[in-house]
């Protein structure tokens, strides 16, 4: 057994050292340092040594989990999300998930509208809770936010719980620990101590790489519960990009480059950074097609990271669709006329009153301060002036209806948890009208890509004769060279058709969310089907969160923050600043720089002459290319 471990890598060797001395552990490993290869030997290892043992293996995405199975494929593994594996652990107990309920609604961990407090056995004789993408906790249906909350509390509660899943796990390993929630890991390593039964949990992941809000960042709160080992190989990244990420780092890691079959690949590259007065972005793009050889119509081999979905759905060509989730000032309007009537107890029943009925009775007998505050505010005022016809159209709506009506960016791109191998709706944002849109382009896809069997599963599309097959083929070449159809246009289509049925869930966001519907359904669907691509990554564009994970062989980092205060990069090549945006913002800077196999080019627009200064260390005099200067000599030479 012992010379079976020797053949294994170092850092996966401590780990077993530590799984013998039942010590918790956490493999902290940069950019491109192979974490997953390591997560796979402790599994295929754990399981040669133990071949009755089950492990579980929780990660962040779907896709993940079916990576790891397809690697390992053993009957003891349990692959999932962790939310899947929490529902799992928690399903069977229905007493308990009832009490959970009423007490976490009782103590506003959860509500239900209008209810603030429910008798003990509220749920009594209810059906059972049930986890679904959507939430309506009077039913006991919870989702992907409350199951954290719910699994936390019964964790807590119950230690038999615990000792139920240690009975079954020897060994826990939770992948991209990063991005876990903080009530996870507590669960994990606050209350799984409580139960005297062992087992090992074992965390994978970077600190540097924690790029979203409510992950937990690091293990620092637990340092003397875990063991942690460093793996400082970098195999992805040329030797330029190592240097510049290990300036980036804050932990005292350091990565060494690691030699490969692909060794000259990885020495050789460029890394450039561009800067101009002016908002050259493409002429940027221009030098690295003719001077490079760079190629931005190859989208799985060379993208271009924006920090924001606003700073790119131009450029994608969807933004229409953007400008309606993301900047509707009426919406606004209609959440500044809500905070009115909570802030000043208006108890006036206005279910049966339309936007605009409401609006007229708060403006009764205001004047001056008071009448300014039910008023549009002048950016609001100049929106509804540029849109008089859609204004007056919201004034008619039922107010109850309006004012519930959850509008966001995130209901159309959703970054962070969305990919192709979720179940309907997991930890996703994105509304019934988008996912049934999502899905007339993904059953096109599947069509086009001959995956016919999971074409019909998922349409219920009837094929008895070669004639069915030759009807089909044309109704999806109606879907997909659509002219000047609208979206609506297009959702009809493919309903009769027989390719995308109109379910409850759209007939109900027709009813609930009217007037996004009508905005919506007026688009231009060919502006969807560019949507679709962007989202599906086939398109050079992407998000600076949403490359994370990935690899390119040549990537252009924008560095805009996008009026999004949360960055600044100028704190970044000055090193001062708000301490929390420095942090956030270099990290982001990190994932993006590290996500280039060959080559990086950086553009920052309006770079002063400190940042400049800055560049020159990181990336060498050389490598800072003045795009004024260069479009001045150009037109010298014509």
């Amino acid at each position: 057994m012992v010379t079976a471990r020797l053949e294994l890598e170092p850092e996966v060797q401590e780990i077993f050292q530590c799984i013998d001395d039942n010590q918790n552990f956490l493999l902290s490993g940069g950019a491109g340092s192979g974490k997953t290869y390591c997560l796979v030997q402790v599994i295929r290892q754990a399981i040669a040594e133990n071949p009755t043992a089950k492990v579980a293996c929780m990660t962040y995405t779907n896709a993940a989990a079916q990576e790891i199975r397809e690697r390992v494929n053993h009957q003891n593994l349990t692959v999932s999300t962790i939310h899947d594996f929490l529902w799992s652990s928690i399903k069977h107990f229905q007493k308990e998930l009832k009490a959970a309920l009423v007490t976490l609604i009782n103590k506003n961990e959860l509500s239900i509208p209008e209810v603030t407090s429910v008798p003990s056995g509220y749920f009594d004789g209810r059906e059972n809770i049930q986890y679904k993408h959507y939430v309506n906790i009077q039913k006991g249906i919870i989702s992907h936010d409350e199951l954290l909350i719910v699994g936390h509390h019964l964790f807590a509660t119950y230690p038999k719980l615990i000792d139920i899943i240690k009975d079954t796990y020897k060994l826990i390993l939770i992948d991209e620990y990063q991005d876990t929630n903080k009530e996870v890991v507590e669960i994990f390593l606050t209350h799984f101590p409580n139960s005297r039964k062992q087992n090992i949990i074992g965390f994978f992941g970077d600190a540097m790489q924690a790029i979203y809000d409510d992950g937990i960042g690091n293990l620092n709160a637990y340092q003397g519960q875990i063991q942690e080992i460093q793996r400082n190989q970098n195999r992805r990244n040329p030797k330029k990009i190592i240097g510049l990420a290990n300036r980036l780092r804050t932990d005292g890691l350091i990565q060494e480059f690691k030699a490969t079959n692909a060794t000259d690949r990885i020495e050789q590259g460029t890394m450039l950074f561009f800067h101009s007065t002016q908002d050259n972005l493409n002429k940027v793009r221009d030098i690295l097609v003719e001077d490079y050889g760079w190629n931005f119509k190859e989208s799985r081999s060379t993208k271009e990271l924006n920090l924001t979905h606003n700073l790119i759905a131009g450029k994608a060509g969807f933004s229409t669709l953007m400008d309606i989730y993301d900047k509707d000032k009426i919406i606004e309007y209609r959440g500044r006329i809500k905070k009115y009537i909570k802030d000043n107890n208006i108890t006036t029943d206005f279910s049966d009153k339309t936007f605009g009925e409401v609006i007229d009775i708060l403006k009764q007998g205001k004047t001056g301060g008071e009448l300014q505050k039910v008023k549009p505010t002048p950016n609001m005022q100049e929106f509804i002036n540029e849109h008089p016809a859609l204004y007056e159209s919201a004034r008619y709506y039922n107010y109850a209806l309006f004012s519930k009506m959850h509008v966001s960016k995130d209901q159309l791109i959703d970054d962070k948890k969305q990919d192709s191998e979720s179940r309907d709706g997991e930890g996703s944002e994105r509304d019934n009208l988008i996912r049934h849109l999502f899905n007339i382009e993904r059953y096109i896809t599947l069509h086009q890509d001959r995956k016919y069997n999971d074409f019909l599963r998922a349409t219920d599309y009837k094929i008895s004769s070669i004639e069915d097959k030759r009807i089909l083929k044309n109704n999806i070449e109606s879907l997909i060279n659509v002219e000047e159809k609208t979206i609506e246009e297009v959702i009809n289509d493919a309903h009769e058709k027989g390719i995308c049925r109109i379910d409850d869930r759209l007939t109900e966001f027709k009813e609930k969310s009217a007037y996004i519907y009508n905005r919506v359904k007026d688009v231009k669907y060919s502006e969807l089907q560019k949507w679709y691509k962007y989202v599906e990554g086939m398109t050079p564009f992407s998000t600076q969160h949403k490359t994370k994970g990935s690899e390119f062989d040549n990537v252009l980092v924008v560095l805009d923050n996008g009026r999004w205060n949360d960055y600044n990069f100028k704190y970044l090549f000055l090193e001062n600043g708000t301490p929390s945006v420095l942090e956030r913002t270099q990290k982001i800077f990190y994932v993006c720089c590290t996500r280039a196999k060959k080559n990086l080019a950086v553009f920052y627009n309006n770079a002063d002459s400190n940042v400049i200064g800055k560049a020159k260390e990181w990336f060498g005099s050389q490598n800072v290319i003045n795009i004024d200067h260069t479009m001045a000599s150009s037109m010298n030479n014509l």
